[in-house]
């Protein structure tokens, strides 16, 4: 059976009970636990900033997903091409490619390995899926 991994708030708790069970001055008891609530304190405003850092590259991906969704075609074209046509500088071929990959979990877009004409190579290219090319087709 996996144990629960208890975290460094459980744990300032814990530390809290026993100094309040302690047989110390008040004075030092009452450091010691402002301690203790400062440093859980701390612990919580560092989870909502991580909260809201991942919210905003949360948007930010959501943002690049409906622009890479709104490239692919009814045609099969690779991940260079899809990159080519995003036209920033800070968008990758691997951040496209990631969004492709989600965009066919959900089923929206579709891939198949061609071999290149040119370079005679397998690559993997996308289209639309056929659901997706109706929605597209039906706006």
């Amino acid at each position: 059976m996996a144990e629960k991994k208890i975290t460094k708030k459980e744990r300032f708790e814990e530390l809290k009970g026993i100094v309040n069970a302690a047989q110390v001055e008040q004075e030092t008891k009452d450091a010691l636990v402002e301690f203790i609530d400062t440093q859980v304190a701390l612990l919580d405003k560092r989870a909502a900033s991580a909260k809201a850092r991942a919210d905003k590259a949360k948007a930010e991906g959501d943002e690049l997903r409906a622009t890479i969704f709104a490239l692919v075609t009814n045609e099969f074209q690779s991940a260079d091409a899809i990159t080519a046509q995003v036209g920033e500088e800070d968008v990758t071929k691997a951040k496209v490619v990631s969004r492709l990959s989600q965009l066919v979990d959900a089923g929206k877009v579709v891939k198949e390995t061609l071999k290149d004409e040119e370079s005679k190579r397998k690559i993997v290219h996308y289209k639309l899926a056929e659901a997706s090319a109706d929605e597209v087709d039906a706006e």
